[in-house]
């Protein structure tokens, strides 16, 4: 683990690693399980003041065509306009606002979430998993967080009533992202 005292040598422009990366999403299904997912094209760059952090930024587009849920009628279905209009809406993007150091390795980081056209701020609290050369020389560094939002807060509304009562999608998704970020030379 990296301490705090060694932020400073993380100083630099970082490129997101999407081959070492995750970026998913967990609904309630039925009320009584949960489906799992992610998005498999993304791309994302990141610029970090080790000296400051709450001067550092990030920025994420994800491509919603490459939505995998393990299902291919379920993820048509996600693709569609009932839920994330790809062919309308193609990317889902996050630009950071606001980045707070809240521990000696957690952060809050704040930003801007579109998806399918609308923008609302979000805030992730981030755990830093510290950072490492590869067997390639490459500096990398780890981050891993989660939130939850509302679904209806970005206009996915669809949802089918089930005869026990409630409904067959969950409002609140919860978004995790895994991040490995390595260092431009």
């Amino acid at each position: 683990m990296t301490s705090a005292t060694t932020y400073p040598q993380l100083t630099g422009e970082y490129t997101l690693d999407a081959a070492h990366s995750r970026i998913g999403f967990v609904a309630r299904h039925a009320m009584v399980t949960k489906v799992r997912g992610s998005f498999n094209d993304f791309t994302g760059t990141a610029t970090i003041d080790g000296d400051a952090p709450e001067k550092s930024s990030a920025q994420v587009t994800i491509q919603a065509h490459s939505i995998d849920t393990r299902n291919a009628d379920r993820d048509g279905h996600l693709k569609s306009n009932d839920f994330l209009s790809m062919d309308e809406y193609p990317t889902i993007t996050f630009t950071t606002t606001e980045i707070k150091q809240v521990g000696d390795t957690s952060f809050e980081v704040t930003g801007d979430l579109t998806i399918k056209d609308v923008t609302r701020s979000v805030t992730i609290p981030f755990e830093f998993e510290g950072s490492a050369k590869d067997p390639f020389g490459n500096d990398r560094i780890g981050f891993e967080g989660s939130t939850t939002i509302s679904r209806k807060d970005y206009g996915i509304t669809w949802n089918a009533a089930l005869e026990t009562g409630g409904v067959l999608v969950s409002d609140k998704v919860t978004l995790e992202f895994e991040i490995s970020a390595i260092k431009n030379a």
